[in-house]
């Protein structure tokens, strides 16, 4: 059986792709937190939103994340996902692997909704590129 957080994902990347981020936000905790970089963590909407509109303006506009395969580990009212996570763009380079290995931690609200409270695309590599 898949989770539904599967499809909440899939609708997460194509806000990103559309650049949607006020359609992004409906799917963050208002406490949560976004690894930008290794080094660099936004806080809360207001800045996960400002962080997402700088990733596409590096990305000249051409970001397209996808999930390969996907783990849950759910327990009551959060789940863990650890997730590939692949970063396609128009030939823009970055520092940082493309191809990677993603932790999110996902709760439920009160009113039965899965919301992202912890996005780190980077997964355990963060602990090798801490700054």
């Amino acid at each position: 059986m898949e989770h539904e957080l599967k499809e909440i994902i899939k609708k997460c990347d194509t806000a990103i792709k559309q650049e949607d981020f006020d359609t992004l936000m409906n799917y963050y905790t208002d406490d949560a937190v976004l690894v930008v970089k290794p080094g660099m963590i936004a806080r809360g909407k207001a800045e996960i939103k400002k962080a997402f509109i700088a990733i596409a303006k590096y990305f000249k506009n051409s970001l397209v994340p996808t999930q390969g395969e996907m783990i849950f580990l759910e327990a009551g009212d959060t789940v863990l996902v650890i997730s590939q996570t692949l970063l396609a763009t128009d030939g823009t380079e970055s520092e940082y692997s493309m191809d990677r290995r993603a932790t999110y931690v996902f709760k439920k609200n009160a009113q039965g909704q899965w919301l992202c409270a912890i996005d780190n695309s980077y997964g355990t590599d963060l602990i090798n590129q801490q700054e």
